[in-house]
C-alpha cells in the first residue's frame, strides 16, 4: 500500500513543470459541479395576516403565478355571505407542518436504503408584519416566539408602500427593540472573512426587519420599463433599492445565503429536533427540557440499559408466575388429599355396610339351616310313625 501526502503531490507535479495548478483551488469548481447535477432543494414558508401581499410577493421573487383558475387564490376561494363568520387561526398548525416535516427527514435517515432522502424541511420562515407603524401587535411577539427555536425566521414589513421613508425607519427601530427585548430569536447572518461579504452583511442587518414591496405588472416610467404599483403620487418600483428591501431580500435567499439557511436548518434547529426525539424515545418518553434536549447517555448505552431492565422485568414475572403455579400445585394437591381421604371415608363405610349385611345373611341362613334340619328331623318321625302304624 502506497500513501503519499498532498504536499508531496504538489512537489511532484511541480518538479514535472506540469501546466496549471494543483491544490484545493478546483474543489470549488467541483462542488459546483456536483450541486448542479444533483439539483437543489429549498423549501421557504411565509407566514402572516391575509391581505399581506405573501402571494405576491412570492410571485414576485420567482417571477411566477402560484395561483391559476383551477387553484385560485385565498382572496377568491371566500364564499360570499351575508352571514358572520369567525374564524381563528394560531400557530400550531405551522409548528406541526414544521415538526412533521423533520419526522420525515429523520425517518429517511433510519433507513436501511437511504439513497433517496427528499429534503422537505422548512429553511427559512418569512413572517410578514402588518404596516401599522405602531410595533408589533402580541400576536406578532407570541408566534415568532414558538418559531425561532424551529426555524429561520426572517422578519418583513408588507406592504412597505403605504408608509412614508421616515415612518418606515422608525417602525423598523421600533420592531427591532420589541425584538430584543422579548428575546425572539431572528436568523443570524454570518460572519465571512472577505470585507466586501462582510459590508454586504452589516449592510443587511441595518435593514432588518426587511420593508417589501411585491408586483409583477410591468409599468414604463421615463423610457424605461419597471415591475412596481401606480399611485396617484407616482410608481413604488419593486427593484428599487430607494424604494424597498426586495432586491435585498432577493439576493439573500437565492443568491447568498440560500445555503447558509439550509446549514443552520440543518446544523442547528434539525439537530435540536432530533436530539429531543431521540431522548425522548430513549428516555421512554421522561421529559428532558432540562438537561437542554441533549442526551444523557449514548443510544447504545441506554438501550442495553433498558434491555436489562426489561431482562429483570421478565425474570420478576417468572418467578411470581411460579410462586403462582406452586400454590396452584399446592392447592389441587390438597383437593385430591381431600377427595382421596372422602373416598377412603366412603369406602370403609361401604365396607362396613357390606360387612353388616354379610353378617346379617349369616345369620339368617344359619338360622334357615336349623329351621330345616328340625324340619327334616321332624318328616322322618312322622315317616317312622306311618311305617310303624302300616305294619
Amino acid at each position: 500500500m502506497l500513501l503519499i501526502s498532498l504536499t508531496e503531490c504538489v512537489f511532484l507535479f511541480q518538479q514535472r513543470n506540469l501546466e496549471g495548478y494543483v491544490g484545493f483551488a478546483n474543489l470549488p469548481n467541483q462542488v459546483y459541479r456536483k450541486s448542479v447535477k444533483r439539483g437543489f432543494e429549498f423549501t421557504l414558508m411565509v407566514v402572516g395576516e391575509s391581505g399581506l401581499g405573501k402571494s405576491t410577493l412570492i410571485n414576485s421573487l420567482f417571477l411566477t403565478d402560484l395561483y391559476s383558475k383551477d387553484y385560485p387564490g385565498p382572496s377568491h376561494r371566500i364564499k360570499k355571505t351575508v352571514q358572520v363568520s369567525f374564524f381563528s387561526f394560531f400557530w400550531q398548525p405551522v409548528i406541526n407542518y414544521i415538526d412533521s416535516k423533520c419526522e420525515d427527514f429523520l425517518n429517511a435517515e433510519s433507513r436501511v436504503n437511504r439513497r433517496s432522502m427528499p429534503d422537505n424541511r422548512v429553511h427559512c420562515c418569512l413572517y410578514f408584519i402588518a404596516p401599522s407603524g405602531h410595533g408589533l401587535k402580541p400576536l406578532d411577539i407570541e408566534f415568532m416566539k414558538r418559531l425561532h427555536d424551529k426555524v429561520n425566521v426572517i422578519p418583513l414589513i408588507a406592504k412597505a408602500d403605504t408608509l412614508t421613508p421616515e415612518e418606515c425607519h422608525l417602525f423598523k427601530k421600533q420592531i427591532m427593540k420589541e425584538i430584543q427585548e422579548h428575546k425572539i430569536k431572528i436568523y443570524e447572518f454570518p460572519d465571512v472573512d472577505e470585507d466586501e461579504d462582510n459590508k454586504l452583511v452589516r449592510k443587511i442587518k441595518e435593514k432588518m426587519p426587511l420593508a417589501v414591496v411585491g408586483s409583477n405588472v410591468v409599468i414604463e416610467v421615463n423610457g424605461k420599463k419597471v415591475r412596481g404599483r401606480q399611485y396617484p403620487w407616482g410608481v413604488a418600483e419593486v427593484e428599487n433599492g430607494e424604494h424597498c428591501d426586495f432586491t435585498v431580500l432577493r439576493n439573500m435567499l437565492i443568491r447568498t445565503h440560500m445555503q447558509d439557511l439550509k446549514d443552520v436548518t440543518n446544523n442547528v434547529h434539525y439537530e435540536n429536533y432530533r436530539s429531543k426525539k431521540l431522548a425522548a424515545v430513549t428516555c421512554n418518553g421522561v421529559d428532558t427540557s432540562k438537561t437542554k434536549g441533549q442526551l444523557t447517555k449514548s443510544p447504545l448505552a441506554q438501550m442495553e440499559e433498558e434491555r436489562r431492565e426489561h431482562v429483570m422485568k421478565m425474570k420478576k414475572m417468572e418467578a411470581e408466575m411460579e410462586q403462582v403455579f406452586e400454590m396452584k400445585v399446592k392447592e389441587k394437591k390438597q383437593k385430591l388429599k381431600d377427595s382421596e381421604a372422602e373416598l377412603e371415608r366412603r369406602h370403609e363405610q361401604m365396607k362396613r355396610n357390606l360387612e353388616a349385611q354379610y353378617k346379617e345373611l349369616e345369620e339368617k341362613r344359619r338360622v334357615f339351616e336349623e329351621e330345616k334340619a328340625n324340619w327334616e328331623a321332624q318328616q322322618r318321625i312322622l315317616e317312622q310313625q306311618k311305617l310303624d302304624a302300616s305294619k
